[in-house]
């Protein structure tokens, strides 16, 4: 029996739900579009995924199927118990507009004559779009989707220009992030250009024009109305913004944040921050420990609350370098932890002194919380009809997840640099072996180890995001290859990403505005500025080839999806035998093991069942025993997460919720200066 005749036996026996699981298999399958339309109709009627049937239907309609029998059957379920909603939104946005001074159209159609009409998806402000003249359904819509699509502030010398806006996310971040006229002193209206009125009326059904409208921030033009862009608000309307005084940037106005995150350890973090030092639409700081971030935000918390005026305040935050932040804070009353970071940045003149305050907008808070490192947990779990899945987990991801910095910026975008993994991977072991030596020679109790930065490395998919992460919906993965062998590219490209104007700053790195921070360091330990010692340097004496091919390998989605080439591995198909034998071959990561745990367990005491200490040769023997015992541990945990890897590369997260990888950078091919790196 064929799928579709299981699905039906299925039905006509009663078994509802074998047959909406059968009819989904159906749809996921090559079969006909009646069969695909009789499975989708029976998930609909059963209570199966009313998502499945929606999306089907239009494929099937956009493919020119059954239009006769599916656009009714959409408009009764989908559209017509929402028209009320859609209808009344529409007449809502049109009263407020009819009196908006800065619309000069006013010739508002009736809602029946609208060019598109929009069938709702979900409760998420999702939608797909139906050209009524066409005769089709346009692609799918979510108005709220928490990303910014474009470069809307490339060039600031003139007031921001955009053209057929159409998400209202888009828009309010742009009414929460150009200042007001009034504050900068010159024109400075946000110029929303809508290249046909129909649609620009029509998309009044899905958007709220009221937050965008009570402050005047706006000027709509539409069609050839883009001639009259920049408007002179003073021969044409009397206003003569530069006779208002301008008005220093609050804490209220830090509502974007722009993350720079940290995959691993030693993907050249610092390099970022020195091209984004002394950016003038950017509170920018150095990488800064979270845990430090968290106390401090928690002293000033602590030191607010000994202020009982306004006067106080500006006592308690004296050092502060900008007054007016520390008499918002007081005046905010229960500030929040955004409030708190946005004010500690603001106050920070050392840092922030090449920031343009009198710019058109308020500058973004560039945020780079470092941690000492990143680790995951991973454990296997099998979802019914999907197979098994390595489940990824991380305290590191639930402290993000969990803190109210992160919660309290309304808009986030997120960049991620990246190294070649097995370069990574040795400055790391590097680095923690170095700091395993100084820590020593400073008698320090607490000394740095190396772990297993082998399994560490290959269980690190920092790389990947859930795409309903909001903290990560809107991010991209920058290679430190691109960044150093092609800057133009790269820095042109994160720049529109980021919505940053690209400026000189960013061509070249620096440190509170000094250039060339690091010069005069050694390249064993850091490779200043574009100095390419970090790309080409292998690290041999830290990793190596058995370790280098273990983690090329369980990484290798990667290393395709990335761009990189394979340079120990030879991309041949893999077995457990040969799994075992790299393994075996761990001597590079055991010996740094070795080297560092030695000296926590040489304070071990060891004694016998009574109690008693045993002589120092017996604890030397002793010591060494559990040291082994110890590696072996590490040893068969590497078996046991490779079995689990070896079983396919499926990562959820701790929800059940696939993981996907976060894209790459693109590069304009026109700007580079070198081939990309491989």
């Amino acid at each position: 029996m064929t799928t579709i005749e299981i699905a039906r036996r299925l039905a006509e026996l009663g078994q509802r739900q074998k047959a909406i699981e059968a009819y989904a298999i159906v749809i996921d399958s090559d079969a006909e579009p009646a069969e695909h339309l009789e499975a989708a109709a029976y998930l609909l009627d059963n209570g199966g995924d009313y998502k499945i049937s929606y999306t089907t239907f239009i494929q099937l309609y956009n493919a020119g199927y059954f239009r006769q029998e599916i656009l009714p059957l959409m408009t009764k379920i989908f559209y017509e118990p929402n028209i009320r909603r859609l209808s009344g939104r529409y007449e809502r946005n049109r009263r407020l507009l009819l009196k908006y001074p800065y619309l000069f159209r006013k010739d508002f159609p009736q809602f029946k004559e609208l060019p598109l009409s929009f069938f709702p998806y979900d409760d998420h402000n999702g939608y797909v779009p139906f050209d009524v003249e066409k005769g089709e359904f346009l692609g799918f819509v979510n108005t709220k989707e928490p990303v910014v699509s474009r470069n809307f502030f490339r060039d600031l010398e003139k007031p921001v220009l955009a053209t057929d806006v159409f998400s209202q996310y888009e828009l309010e971040y742009l009414k929460d992030t150009v200042r007001p006229s009034e504050w900068v002193a010159r024109e400075n209206h946000i110029y929303l250009h809508y290249t046909d009125w129909g649609q620009f009326c029509a998309w009044l059904q899905v958007l709220n024009m009221k937050p965008l409208l009570e402050s005047k921030k706006v000027v709509f033009l539409i069609g050839d109305e883009i001639e009259q862009y920049p408007i002179d608000f003073k021969e044409r309307f009397g206003i003569d913004y530069s006779k208002f005084a301008f008005r220093p940037v609050g804490i209220s106005e830090i509502n974007r944040m722009i993350w720079h995150t940290q995959l691993s350890t030693h993907n050249g973090g610092d390099f970022f921050n020195e091209i984004f030092d002394a950016h003038p639409n950017l509170l920018a700081m150095p990488s800064i420990m979270f845990y430090d971030i968290q106390n401090t935000m928690k002293d000033i918390r602590e030191a607010l609350g000994h202020a009982h005026s306004i006067a106080e305040a500006e006592q308690v935050f004296s050092k502060w370098a900008e007054p007016h932040v520390a008499r918002e804070l007081y005046q905010l009353r229960s500030p929040t932890d955004k409030d708190l970071l946005a004010a500690m940045y603001l106050s920070n003149k050392e840092w922030n002194q090449f920031v343009d305050w009198k710019s058109r907008i308020a500058p973004a808070l560039f945020f780079q919380p470092h941690f000492h490192n990143i680790v995951y947990q991973m454990h296997y779990t099998v979802k019914e009809n999907a197979g098994g899945f390595a489940e990824l987990s991380s305290d590191v991801l639930d402290q993000i997840h969990s803190s109210q910095i992160f919660q309290g910026f309304p808009y986030i975008k997120t960049f991620t640099p990246m190294r070649r993994f097995t370069t990574s991977h040795g400055a790391t072991v590097r680095f923690m072996y170095d700091s395993s030596l100084h820590d020593e020679e400073r008698g320090d109790n607490k000394m740095a180890i190396v772990p297993d930065a082998v399994t560490q490395r290959i269980l690190n998919r920092s790389f990947m995001r859930d795409p309903d992460d909001r903290l990560y919906r809107d991010s991209v993965i920058v290679r430190l290859e691109d960044g150093k062998l092609n800057p133009k590219a790269t820095f042109t490209a994160l720049a529109a990403f980021l919505d940053l104007p690209y400026t000189e700053s960013m061509t070249y790195c620096s440190s509170k505005g000094e250039k060339d921070p690091g010069k005069d360091a050694g390249f064993d330990n850091y490779a200043a500025g574009f100095n390419l010692t970090s790309i080409y340097k292998t690290y041999d004496d830290y990793v190596n080839d058995s370790e280098r091919k273990y983690i090329e390998y369980f990484l290798r989605d990667a290393y395709e999806y990335y761009g990189y080439s394979f340079h120990y591995y030879d991309g041949q198909p893999v077995g457990e035998a040969q799994v075992i034998e790299w393994l075996k071959g761990f001597d590079t990561i055991d010996s740094y093991i070795r080297k560092t745990w030695f000296k926590i367990f040489a304070d071990a005491k060891v004694t016998d069942k009574e109690g008693v200490e045993a002589d120092e040769e017996t604890s030397q023997k002793a010591r060494a025993l559990y040291l082994e015992e110890y590696i072996k541990g590490f040893h068969n945990n590497r078996v046991q997460n490779s079995e689990i890897l070896m079983r396919g590369l499926r990562f959820i997260n701790k929800r059940g919720q696939p993981l996907r990888m976060t894209p790459l950078l693109p590069l304009d091919p026109a700007l580079l200066e070198t081939e990309i790196y491989h």
